[in-house]
């Protein structure tokens, strides 16, 4: 359904410090930035990019908004928010742990970019 994820930073270099931790604590690559200036990451069959604003204005964060990233377990999600807050993100919302709603059990952590984007890492659980 998507092809993929974008999330606004009005610093680029910043931007791919912070995501570059995160990615990598998960197994995915260091970003890259393409010619028109976005950071760009491919990990597990997804696209996520962080761009300066198209129209020349301060990029903001979307009230309300959240990126989700899948994790193959409750580690992985606890070793991507660790990462996340050691490279300058924001931890949110509760501590990462298991949110029990009806049907499925979920594993989550969330943290805020340096821009204030809203992330989250879920693990669905059986």
């Amino acid at each position: 359904m998507y092809s993929h994820n974008m999330v606004g930073s009005n610093d680029i270099e910043r931007s791919k410090k912070f995501y570059d931790a995160l990615f990598t604590a998960i197994g995915g690559r260091e970003g890259m930035i393409d010619p028109k200036g976005r950071l760009m990451y491919m990990h597990n069959d997804g696209i996520f990019m962080v761009s300066q604003a198209i129209d020349g204005q301060p990029a903001t964060h979307g009230n309300g908004s959240t990126v989700g990233f899948a994790m193959a377990n409750p580690e992985q999600a606890d070793a991507w928010h660790k990462a996340g807050v050691e490279a300058g993100g924001t931890a949110i919302e509760d501590p990462p742990g298991v949110r029990e709603n009806p049907g499925m059990n979920m594993y989550l952590a969330y943290l805020r970019d340096p821009d204030g984007n809203k992330l989250c890492a879920l693990h669905a659980m059986s």
